[in-house]
């Protein structure tokens, strides 16, 4: 898959993983795409050498699956770090 098609997942996939997990987050829709794309490289990542899962097709759907997880996760670990530094004052 492309650049311009990780782009798209992984905007969708952050997108997505902000709606299951709502609150309130310091970024926009830049730093959304850019957990979205982390996340899907990560779940990429640990999915293929893990679970042995094919992620290479954009229309595959464990692709988008494995996004979704890898972006859970990013966007979980962001909270926790964002979290704790805003509220040190």
């Amino acid at each position: 898959m492309g650049i311009i098609g990780w782009i798209i997942v992984g905007g969708l996939m952050g997108a997505l993983a902000k709606l299951i997990m709502p609150g309130k987050d310091p970024g926009g829709i830049i730093v959304t795409i850019l957990i979205g794309v982390a996340g899907g490289l990560l779940g990429g990542f640990v999915g293929s050498y893990l679970f042995d899962v094919n992620t290479a097709g954009f229309f595959n759907i464990s692709t988008w699956l494995i996004s979704l997880v890898g972006a859970l996760v990013l966007l979980g670990i962001y909270r926790l770090v964002v979290g704790r530094r805003s509220v040190t004052r």
